[in-house]
């Protein structure tokens, strides 16, 4: 595997980590957004499981992004969509998935359901083959709540909440909800009437959700399968494994 660091836009901070396999091959690009409630994290988390999948085969591009209180909504969003573009641009002729790990799932919610802010960075959401949100907020983050000083425990649902644009697609690309049996308070429900609202539209078909028993919030990460490999990694091998079937 070949780990490298570069720049996908001007400012000091739009750094990304890119892992490819060795030799490199045609394989899918995951754009990985890391967690950390909007306010930390950073690339370098969950280097297990994203060496495992770059091991796999799968490229792994894994961006910072400017973080709360020094930016402010949707500071964090335009930033994912400059990344994903640099990557599309990157790697042509490749399949390009986006995914993410709580926060980091959010915001790729938010870029799924929410064309404008790809749309605002050149990339078309239809671009996107595959989806991978873990454990990600789908009402309006905890942080853009304490942004706006309402309390973090609220459960909004507006512009900033990707469960408000849900419906505005005509088609949901082949997607990977997981979540922890013991996750956040709320996190199971939100996601549940996220499905509803999903199934409702029509947009479910190609949705697997995936709870898993004995961890708590996204805990599974770096945590090895019985063959070595984490459990999330070979859940988003699977809907990599997939795509060829569904598109």
């Amino acid at each position: 595997m070949d780990l490298r660091t570069v720049a996908y836009g001007p400012r000091p901070d739009q750094l990304l980590d890119i892992r490819t396999a060795r030799p490199a091959r045609e394989e899918p690009v995951l754009v990985y957004f890391h967690g950390g409630g909007l306010a930390g994290g950073s690339r370098r988390d969950a280097a297990g499981v994203l060496d495992a999948l770059a091991g796999a085969g799968v490229t792994v591009a894994a961006p910072d992004y400017r973080l709360y209180p020094q930016a402010r909504y949707p500071q964090y969003l335009t930033d994912a969509a400059e990344a994903i573009a640099w990557t599309r641009a990157a790697f042509p002729g490749h399949r390009l998935l986006v995914g993410g790990s709580s926060a980091g799932a959010y915001l790729a919610m938010m870029l799924c359901f929410d064309a404008r802010w790809l749309a605002e960075a050149d990339v078309a959401v239809a671009e996107v083959a595959g989806w991978v949100f873990d454990a990600g907020q789908p009402t309006t983050h905890f942080a853009v709540l304490r942004e706006r000083g309402i309390d973090p425990r609220r459960v909004l649902v507006d512009e900033a909440a990707p469960l408000f644009h849900v419906g505005t697609q005509s088609r949901l690309a082949p997607a990977l909800i997981v979540l922890a049996a013991d996750d956040v308070p709320g996190r199971r429900e939100q996601t549940e009437v996220l499905l509803a609202t999903l199934r409702a539209y029509g947009l479910d078909a190609l949705v697997r959700t995936e709870v898993l028993a004995g961890y708590q919030h996204s805990s599974y990460l770096d945590d090895a399968a019985p063959q070595g490999q984490s459990q999330f990694a070979a859940l988003v091998l699977e809907l990599i494994g997939g795509l060829g079937r569904t598109g």
